[in-house]
Formats: structure tokens, sequence, C-alpha cells
């Protein structure tokens, strides 16, 4: 069995996630589209496994995923094949032929992630659907001391949806940079891995320090409650984007 790794981009606005639905569940979700497609390409059924979940509405520049396959059909064919059926909003920038034992989550070492602000007193029409619009001024210093305080090797219960009850919480969180290009400033958060809407809360309680609501001392106290109240909003997802997924 060959073992073929994908990279993805999508606009996920109109999907229910990455991840396919339980019998009953009704949606359209990136992976169940993707595993109707190349089950439809190989004459087998095909299960996807990406590197994780991305949320309903967000997007990715650079999922990974890998599937199982007996296919002889060659690489580009493959390629041009999902580039012909699949809708516009979902494309693989890449594909290459892996090791057996590869596996995209198991094997991911770091993923980074962007949540997009744009700043503007007149929002950008272009970008609203990937966006957040914050048009008041914003304590930038503030957010970039929380962001310091954030980052290391940490129980993140405090920036999760998730009920953890026997799962660590444990991770560890790289770096924050804040990446500004015109009127929109990128929140760029690199870590080993994420917790379920780990990132878009981060960034509500940024917003928080930048709204100057919450001191950026108050960081590791709210780390240290394991508790969700402690932390601040959840922001939408259509401002998330999935940059990179990386190897060794």
């Amino acid at each position: 069995m060959r073992n073929i790794r994908l990279v993805l981009q999508y606009d996920g606005g109109r999907y229910e996630g990455w991840q396919r639905l339980g019998s009953g569940r009704a949606g359209r979700t990136i992976q169940g589209l993707l595993e109707e497609a190349l089950s439809a390409m190989t004459g087998e059924e095909i299960e996807l496994t990406g590197s994780g979940r991305t949320d309903a509405g967000a997007h990715a520049l650079g999922q990974v995923a890998n599937f199982h396959t007996g296919s002889t059909m060659s690489l580009r064919a493959m390629q041009d094949w999902l580039e012909r059926e699949l809708p516009r909003d979902i494309a693989v920038s890449g594909m290459d032929e892996v090791e057996t034992r590869f596996h995209a989550r198991y094997h991911a070492r770091f993923k980074r992630y962007a949540y997009r602000i744009d700043t503007g007193r007149v929002h950008d029409v272009f970008m609203r659907r990937y966006a957040l619009h914050i048009p008041r001024l914003l304590d930038w210093d503030a957010m970039r001391q929380a962001a310091d305080l954030l980052c290391g090797k940490h129980d993140y219960t405090s920036f999760t949806n998730a009920r953890m009850k026997d799962k660590s919480a444990v991770r560890e969180l790289f770096s924050i940079q804040f990446e500004k290009a015109g009127q929109h400033v990128d929140l760029v958060f690199s870590g080993e891995g994420f917790l379920h809407n780990m990132v878009r809360i981060m960034a509500g309680t940024l917003l928080e320090t930048g709204y100057q609501r919450l001191a950026p001392g108050e960081i590791p106290r709210i780390i240290a409650a394991r508790d969700r109240q402690a932390a601040g909003p959840m922001l939408p997802a259509h401002a998330l984007v999935l940059l990179e997924v990386g190897y060794e």
C-alpha cells in the first residue's frame, strides 16, 4: 500500500470544520468531502488522516493529511483529478509519497496559526470574510507583554472549551508574533500543538489587554487558574487560518 501525503488549502467559510461528522449528523466537512473525492478517484474506501481539526468557519493554507491506497495512479494524475473535481474553495497545493508509517497527526512537530485583525477605521471589504474588524485603538505594547507571558510550557485548560477529564492540557507555545501589513495585523501563534479553540481564546484574551480591560500581569494567574471562565472571550472563527504544519 502506498502512503500519500497532501498539503491542503481551504476556505472554511461554508464548512462545519475539518472533521468528518458522525452518522446522523448533517453538514459538510473538509475531511468528509475529500474522502468522498479520493474514494471516487481510487475506487477504494479512503480514510483520510489530518494533522488536526480546524474549527467550523476557519481556514487553512497548509493543512497536512495522508491516506493509504493501492492505486497505481501517478501523483500528477491524482493532483490533476482533484483539481478538476474538488470545489473551488478546496485545493491540493502539494502531494508526495511518504513512508508507510508516516502519520499526519502523530508525527507533527509544530503548527502555526494566524488570527487576523483589521485595524482600519473603515473595514477592508475584500478581507471581511478573513479578518476581524476592530476600528478602535488598541494598546499593542500591552498585548505584546501579555503574549510573552502566554508562551512557554503550561497547562492551558483556561484556554480551551474542551472537557479535558483524563487528557493532558499541557502544551508548549513557542511564540506569538505580531505581523503587520497595511491595516491588518496577524497574531501568529507557533507551538507544538493546540487545544480545541485555544488560539481563538488566546486571541480574545490578548484583545482584552489591548482594550486595557485586563492587565498583562494577570496572564500567569489566568494560566494557573485552569478555569475557562478566567480567560477572555473566544473570537469568531472566520479570521483564523492554519498556516503550516511542521515535521522532522
